[in-house]
């Protein structure tokens, strides 16, 4: 019997090093495609070359789509941001999916919105509509009250009311550069409509100097919660997401940030009301619809724009945004399973979706193994000592070079965190992820697994504090 039990514990233990040894040598792949973008961009004067698109981008005028829910302590900075940017035409259409708070009442006061009578064409079925104002300061923002049915009700309310061609999803606490929209609709332009939607850069924006919606100065957050979580979305975006989008096998492109074709929207089915990861379903049926058309359609990351949303900065409240981020990932990957290994698909089936499967999907699964194998095999001794000694040093690469290397590539091609301190604290805090916020991301991650199993609905609302106070974290 001990024998057996050996003989499965070494052969787990294989498989662990195995899957982690695949990971990092994925992971490093990405970080050389990414360093070779970025090389490019850095080439490039990003102004001078925005500045030369602004002219031809008249004739592709945008819809601004912020659906909100009790968001009254950031949406005036978030209005404002969305007013001052530097974009040919827009219009804002904010909607209130049924607040319970101040949300509608502090942006019609503040905006000076009058009811109006206004008819919609109903592309997505959605909820009511109660009553639909427009601000008289300011002719192109609109504000419609629904009756709640949830964030990806409220977005397909906002398609249905929006006229022009393209749209883009913000959220209700999210600021963007104003330079922001300019920069994410640049690939969507210059492919001639090849490229139908197009996701931004997000930073976390807690400790900020934020006021009427411009970033004043770029402090790095006291709450060390706040900062593993900016060392995590720097790893996941200027790695993971340039490398994919090269290749156009991105599957998740944040409902923070994006600009969608409004036709191919529709047509997919708008946002899915019955899922808790809107923004992935959608990007999934995308591409899902353009190749079963055959299609030679693209959907693409742009790290070069930014948008800074406010990030949870307590352990609940973490715990209950990652719940519903694995749950909403793992319910796309399994309603589009058939997908999987299907060559139809081309490179969405053949790579993407065995890459979110294997890594994002059943990761979590893997990797919490790992930490319990390293536990079982420091008191078994011997050789398993040894391999577990093995083990953490692959978690300590896969979770801190990698985490590093995202920070020195941020700080050499962004400078968002221009102050050497700061850039140094995050580079420190890097190396503390493996030892208790990997653990823990990954033990809310294996529950969000088990919320899927249970077709358990969590959509985990984040009570909001707002971003318009500097230090809101500390």
């Amino acid at each position: 019997m001990r024998v057996v039990l050996e003989g499965l514990i070494t052969f787990f233990g294989g498989l662990i090093f195995i899957y982690m040894a695949a990971v990092i040598l994925v992971y490093s792949t990405m970080l050389v495609l990414a360093l070779i973008h970025l090389r490019k961009q850095y080439l490039i004067d990003k102004s001078e070359f925005a500045e030369d698109y602004v002219h031809a981008m008249h004739w592709k005028p945008v819809s601004i789509i912020i659906p909100v829910y009790n968001e009254e302590a950031g949406i005036i900075d978030s209005i404002h941001s969305l007013l001052n940017l530097r974009y040919p035409q827009t219009e804002l259409i904010i909607v209130n999916d049924g607040s319970t708070d101040h949300t509608q009442q502090l942006a019609i006061e503040k905006f000076r919105m009058i009811p109006v009578q206004m008819d919609i064409l109903e592309q997505v079925p959605t909820k009511p509509i109660k009553q639909i104002y427009r601000s008289e300061i300011h002719p192109n923002l609109l504000l419609i009250e629904k009756e709640n049915g949830g964030k990806a009700d409220a977005l397909n309310v906002g398609i249905n009311a929006s006229r022009f061609p393209y749209f883009c999803s913000i959220d209700g606490d999210s600021i963007l550069e104003e330079s922001s929209l300019l920069s994410v609709m640049k690939p969507i332009m210059k492919s001639n409509g090849d490229v139908i939607a197009a996701g931004g850069n997000i930073r976390i924006a807690n400790g900020l100097d934020i006021q009427l919606g411009a970033v004043f100065q770029s402090d790095l957050s006291k709450n060390a919660l706040v900062v593993m979580q900016i060392v995590e979305y720097l790893r996941a975006f200027l790695m993971g997401r340039i490398a994919l989008s090269k290749f156009n096998l991105v599957l998740i492109i944040s409902g923070a940030f994006s600009v969608f074709s409004k036709k191919w929207v529709i047509e997919a089915g708008g946002y899915s009301t019955n899922t808790v990861g809107e923004d992935m379903e959608l990007v999934v049926r995308l591409h899902r619809l353009i190749k079963e058309k055959k299609e030679k359609k693209r959907i693409e990351f742009v790290p070069e724009p930014v948008c800074w949303t406010e990030a949870p900065q307590t352990l609940s409240v973490l715990r209950k945004q990652r719940r519903r981020w694995q749950q909403g990932l793992v319910q796309s990957l399994w309603r589009h399973k058939k997908m999987t290994f299907n060559p139809k698909y081309g490179g969405i089936g053949l790579i993407s979706f065995p890459y979110f499967w294997l890594i994002e999907g059943l990761g979590p699964i893997i990797e919490l193994g790992g930490y319990v194998y390293v536990l079982i095999a420091f008191f078994l001794g011997d050789i398993y000592y040894e391999f577990a000694l093995l083990l953490i040093l692959l978690f300590i690469l896969y979770g801190t070079v990698f985490s590093v290397a995202s920070i020195l590539l941020e700080a050499w091609s962004m400078n968002t965190y221009p102050k050497l301190k700061d850039v140094f604290r995050l580079m420190i805090m890097s190396l503390t992820e493996v030892f208790w916020y990997k653990p823990l991301t990954l033990i809310w991650r294996f529950e969000g697994f088990i919320h899927f199993l249970r077709r358990k609905e969590d959509w985990g609302q984040m009570k909001r504090v707002g971003l318009s106070k500097k230090g809101i974290s500390e």
